[in-house]
Parts: structure tokens; C-alpha cells; sequence
């Protein structure tokens, strides 16, 4: 069974983390791991433009270090950049040394401020995420697209996506090569179906204060 909307039991379980932005206003939060990636990132970069749309990216450093430009034209078009650390390592299979400096190391190859940081596979261990927590908002998400499954239907991801989205979702898309035949499908469709529900599009503030209510 694929969990899109997050549960009250996963976010109970890790309070410390942010889950979803409260608020009443009409607004969502996208978010996108694992690029930057040419083509894919700019074919997002496009519909966000195409619907005056800001984002999160959660950039992988090795992918900034090889792809420069199309991290600048994330950057330039003035969405939230975020730490996905250097080499996409799983928190769980890692340990704690060479996890904190592959995360620092993604940070130094970022360039600019942020205080984001999403784990890959959401998968980090509680004494990794006490020393990220210290510098960092942990981001997590409300609603998983799973574009990422090969095994799940671009138009049951839409559905999904459009039926679990609600003021101050955080949605986790990727701009990733596995991604693209499912996020393609899906991402301008969103776009259109809440751009005409009257939503905007922001991307996740830089600085402490997400904090999400108890559930």
C-alpha cells in the first residue's frame, strides 16, 4: 500500500520534523529531490514560470557540481534551494560520520544560505537529525506523488496528488530521469487545476518558523 497523505501516526512519531506549513491561506508548497538534471529541471522550471509558480528545490551537490548552469537558472528564477546531501546517501545504511559531512559537503557545493534540508528516502537517523536540527529545518512532506514508482500510473498519481493537496501541503515531486515520465504528466496538471482554484505557489520560507500543530 503507498501512503501519499501523510498520517497523524508518522508525524506524531517524528514531531521534530516539519511535515506540512500551518496556514489558512490558499497556498502550497512544491518541492522537487534529487536534480539539478537537464532538461527535466527546465521543463519544471517552465510550468512553474508558465503558472508564476515558486518551488523548493532539494538539490543533490554531486548533481550541482556536474549540472552549474541549471543550478543557476533555479536559483535566478528565485525559488528555495535545499539540502538533499552530496550523494543522496540513506541515513539508515549510513553512519553518522561520513552522513553529517556528505551533508555538509552538499552544503559547501550549494554556494548560497539555507537552512533546508530534506533526507533522501526521508530516511535519517535520530542521532543524525539532532546534529541537521541544529542548523537546519528538517523538511518532510504531506503528500508523496510517488512519481518516483514505476510500478504507479501517471493519471493515479494526478488523482491522488489533487485529492490529498490542501492549504499548507508540502507536495514531493522529483526532477529526476526515473521521475520524468510520471512528474511530466502530472506537475502541469496540478499546476492548472489549483491555479484556477484560486492557490498560489510559494516556495518554503529560509528560516525557522514552520512549526506544524500538534496532531
Amino acid at each position: 500500500m503507498f501512503l501519499h497523505k501523510t498520517n497523524f501516526l508518522l508525524r506524531a512519531f517524528f514531531p521534530r520534523y516539519e511535515w506540512r506549513v500551518r496556514t489558512t491561506e490558499k497556498v502550497i508548497y512544491l518541492t522537487f529531490d534529487d536534480g539539478p538534471i537537464p532538461e527535466v529541471t527546465e521543463f519544471v522550471l517552465e510550468n512553474l514560470r508558465n503558472h508564476q509558480a515558486k518551488a523548493t528545490f532539494f538539490c543533490i551537490g554531486d548533481n550541482v557540481k556536474k549540472h552549474p548552469g541549471i543550478f543557476n537558472l533555479v536559483k535566478n528564477a528565485g525559488h528555495s534551494i535545499g539540502n538533499h546531501t552530496f550523494n543522496h546517501l540513506n541515513g539508515w545504511k549510513t553512519e553518522d560520520q561520513p552522513y553529517l559531512a556528505n551533508f555538509h559537503q552538499c552544503q559547501q557545493q550549494l554556494g548560497v544560505p539555507t537552512r533546508l534540508f530534506r533526507p533522501p528516502y526521508g530516511r535519517m537517523k535520530g542521532s543524525q537529525g539532532t546534529e541537521v536540527l541544529k542548523t537546519h529545518d528538517v523538511i518532510m512532506w504531506d503528500v508523496l506523488t510517488g512519481d518516483f514508482s514505476q510500478s504507479l500510473q501517471p493519471e493515479l498519481i494526478l488523482q491522488k496528488t489533487l485529492k490529498y493537496t490542501e492549504p499548507g501541503s508540502i507536495v514531493l515531486f522529483h526532477d529526476s530521469i526515473k521521475a520524468w515520465p510520471r512528474m511530466s504528466y502530472a506537475l502541469p496538471r496540478v499546476l492548472s487545476h489549483f491555479s484556477e482554484l484560486g492557490y498560489r505557489f510559494d516556495g518554503l520560507p529560509q528560516m525557522s518558523g514552520l512549526r506544524t500543530p500538534a496532531p
